[in-house]
């Protein structure tokens, strides 16, 4: 009955031998030190009793605070997935009142000109960072915003990567993101260290953003330049997911059909592009109702998967999360109708001590309203990555952590290889 109260109950999951982080002052800590110490309790509000109500209250209109930003088209560098994405940039109230409003972009949302872009690098050394959102979402996000506001209004600077065709943005050939995209991230983040050379980066991302932001840690290993990473609501193990979202009446005629909706939605916007592909069949994908049906007709043949299980299990990020070479908080509900509990790897963070997990018992998929308003997720984000910038010395911790035992040198077969999930055998 804690629930009368809004009292949720919140658990750590992590190695026995966290890996040790030196502070400014001099002496050590570690992730799960760090967590507890920063993280609140979640109190939520008890109108809002299960992961249902907590869930469904997210299509409830609310402002949220006020954020501005600034967008960037970039060209993309990669050889086989070329096109453009839109990176948003947060800006001042000022100015981005005195911008020229767009009425095709999203509200407080402008376009840097040519010669405003190119006075954007900076040498200040100012903590920033990089937001990925959800499935369909972008920079617009109330949920993202609560995150950013509190930073930003801190000194912190931020942007969101946006997935391609969201966030109003257009797509230039045809391919919308998928839930293994790393690439826009990757090249973001590059661009990001050559623009602000001196600015320590962190990330946080949300349900298929943290998917992604996983998956692009993992890929990253001990060269990713990320500082931090917050992943909130993953999905972890798309193709459980799927199965547990099929199997109940609220999964399929809910919560799968919305998001079903929402991607129909974002493909006719984008339908002239995605079209020039010959395997898109307009007429069946009009007929189109729930999510794993989009995925089997509109991202399977877009991407070269055979069916939507082989793309849910190439796109999972459950063992990206064992290559993971950076402090990384994972933040989930056990009552998450979308990423369930059964998805939630557990034991991959025991294994891992750059990882901690962080679940409460109630709080639905990207929820945790809490009673005076705002989301208990978005303050636990925010409130962990001031506390981990404020706190830690990242030069000395990496010198520190280039000495553990995690990636033993001269590694005898078997290997197993966490981010194309192969175990590695010689040949013969």
């Amino acid at each position: 009955m804690s629930w009368l109260f809004g009292h949720a109950k919140t658990s750590y999951t992590h190695h026995t031998s966290p890996i040790p982080l030196a502070t400014k002052s001099g002496s050590k800590t570690s992730l799960p030190d760090l967590a507890r110490s920063s993280i609140p309790p979640c109190r939520l509000n008890p109108f809002l009793f299960n992961g249902h109500l907590q869930t469904m209250f997210t299509a409830w209109k609310d402002p949220g605070p006020p954020i501005y930003y600034k967008r960037h088209i970039y060209t993309s560098n990669h050889t086989v997935y070329p096109g453009t994405f839109a990176v948003d940039f947060v800006v001042t109230k000022e100015e981005g009142s005195a911008a020229t409003a767009d009425p095709e972009l999203p509200e407080r949302i402008s376009v840097y000109s040519s010669k405003e872009w190119g006075n954007v690098g900076s040498d200040d050394n100012k903590p920033m960072l990089v937001a990925l959102h959800g499935l369909t979402g972008g920079s617009h996000e109330v949920y993202l915003r609560e995150t950013l506001a509190p930073l930003t209004a801190s000194g912190w600077e931020a942007c969101v990567v946006n997935g391609r065709g969201c966030a109003l943005s257009k797509i230039t050939t045809p391919q919308l993101f998928n839930a293994r995209a790393t690439w826009d991230v990757r090249q973001a983040i590059k661009e990001l260290r050559i623009l602000f050379p001196n600015r320590p980066l962190y990330a946080v991302g949300y349900s298929l953003g943290a998917n992604i932001l996983t998956n692009y840690c993992g890929e990253e290993g001990y060269k990713c330049v990320l500082k931090a990473a917050v992943a909130n609501s993953n999905p972890w193990n798309l193709e459980l997911c799927n199965v547990e979202l099929n199997r109940t009446w609220l999964g399929v005629e809910v919560y799968s059909r919305t998001m079903g909706k929402n991607l129909i939605g974002l493909y006719e916007r984008h339908k002239g592009q995605m079209l020039q592909n010959p395997d898109i069949q307009a007429e069946v994908v009009e007929k189109c109702k729930y999510l794993y049906e989009f995925d089997r007709h509109v991202q399977c043949p877009t991407w070269g998967y055979p069916t939507e299980g082989a793309y849910y299990r190439d796109a999972q990020s459950v063992d990206a999360l064992a290559a993971i070479r950076i402090p990384f908080l994972g933040i989930n509900a056990e009552d998450d109708p979308i990423s369930s509990k059964v998805a939630i790897p557990y034991e991959e963070f025991k294994q891992n001590p750059y990882t901690l997990l962080c679940t409460t018992n109630w709080g639905g998929h990207l929820g945790s309203f809490q009673l005076g308003g705002g989301r208990w997720f978005a303050t636990a984000t925010a409130s962990f990555l001031t506390k981990i910038h404020e706190t830690i010395d990242h030069q000395a911790s990496k010198v520190e952590r280039q000495e553990d035992k995690v990636d033993a040198p001269n590694k005898v077969y078997p290997i197993f290889d966490p981010n194309h999930r192969r175990l590695i055998l010689p040949d013969a």
